[in-house]
């Protein structure tokens, strides 16, 4: 009896240590940076190099580009996985357009799930082996047209020409805004998430969604923004929530007032601000770019901040943001949207 007794305790001692010696291990990090390129750069002089500047100094692991062109028949992947290399970094990537995306992790299976026509938006998906683990990650560039979030502001949606007075019609905003492909290709994500998630993979998706968060537009600023009184539910963003996925500024941040965690526009000293705006007359500082994931997956959020310039632009003015926090880039900002950075664990 007593040696059961003694083996017993050889048995709790051994499952003690490797409780303690799993409970040591450190947490893998995960870095995602989501990035409107502006066209691969090439708006601003430099940008190209800026973007490769960005992505090293946000030590990135993966990265979701929106507007990526390709233009006369290169392969911009190929060109920023090769400059990551001569800065020391591995990527991994394929050939894509209007989205795409990079990772430091192979990846196992590169494809268009939705495919950019007729300029209506996409989303690209990568599934990569972080370690033995599968993240499934997405990149999305939506529809840019009917985008009905001006109309309060008094401008048009698809052509940006002044309105006669602000739209504040609710049902006519959703409306306008459900005749782009937005809604189609979140849909389309969020049914290949679903089989993602059946298969235990991690899903994230980041993108610059041409669309506010249905958590941005609500009774408490309803005045601010030239929102014009008008409180929207914008459809996307809802339903992703409703689908089960996190928008990662809001986890951290969850009150818009205190933190409206605008993404655009960019103020960019090295571009007119005629070139950087829309809506010259109002006030079109918006959150379009996000970065999602499953609330049942097995990431935890440990920090998202925005990355680019603190200026931004208001009634064709410089405005500077002070009440988000930035990671401001060293010298050159590509783009005329921010980025956005999140840290996960897991």
């Amino acid at each position: 009896m007593k040696y059961l007794i003694k083996n017993k305790l050889i048995f709790l001692s051994l499952l003690g240590f490797m409780s303690t010696l799993c409970a040591c291990q450190p947490k893998q990090e995960l870095r995602v940076l989501q990035f409107n390129i502006w066209q691969e750069g090439t708006v601003i002089p430099g940008g190209f190099d800026a973007i490769v500047e960005e992505i090293v100094r946000t030590d990135a692991d993966l990265v979701a580009f929106s507007e990526v062109r390709n233009y006369d028949d290169s392969n911009f992947n190929e060109r920023i996985i090769a400059a990551l290399y001569l800065r020391g970094l591995k990527f991994y990537g394929d050939k894509s357009y209007d989205s795409g995306l990079i990772s430091r992790y192979p990846i196992e299976s590169y494809s268009a799930l939705y495919p950019v026509k007729d300029d209506h938006g996409s989303i690209t998906k990568a599934r990569i082996n972080i370690d033995g683990n599968i993240v499934a990650f997405y990149s999305a560039h939506l529809d840019y047209l009917n985008c009905s979030y001006y109309m309060p502001r008094g401008y048009s949606g698809n052509t940006w020409e002044e309105l006669p007075e602000p739209t504040t019609d609710v049902t006519e905003l959703i409306t306008v805004g459900r005749a782009s492909k937005r809604d189609d290709a979140i849909k389309v994500f969020i049914a290949d998430a679903k089989q993602e998630q059946a298969k235990g993979s991690q899903v994230i998706i980041g993108g610059d969604f041409n669309e506010p968060s249905h958590r941005d537009w609500i009774a408490e600023n309803r005045e601010l923004y030239d929102h014009n009184g008008v409180i929207v539910e914008w459809e996307c963003t809802k339903l992703l929530e409703e689908a089960g996925f996190i928008d990662t500024y809001r986890e951290q941040y969850p009150d818009p007032v205190k933190n409206p965690g605008f993404t655009y526009p960019s103020y960019n000293p090295l571009i007119g601000i005629n070139k950087l705006t829309w809506a010259p007359k109002s006030d079109e500082r918006e959150r379009i770019d996000f970065i999602f994931y499953s609330k049942t997956s097995q990431l935890q959020l440990k920090e998202v901040i925005i990355v680019g310039t603190n200026t931004t632009i208001v009634k064709s003015e410089i405005c500077v943001e002070d009440k988000d926090l930035f990671s401001v880039p060293t010298d050159v900002w590509p783009s005329d949207h921010k980025g956005l950075l999140a840290v996960f664990e897991f």
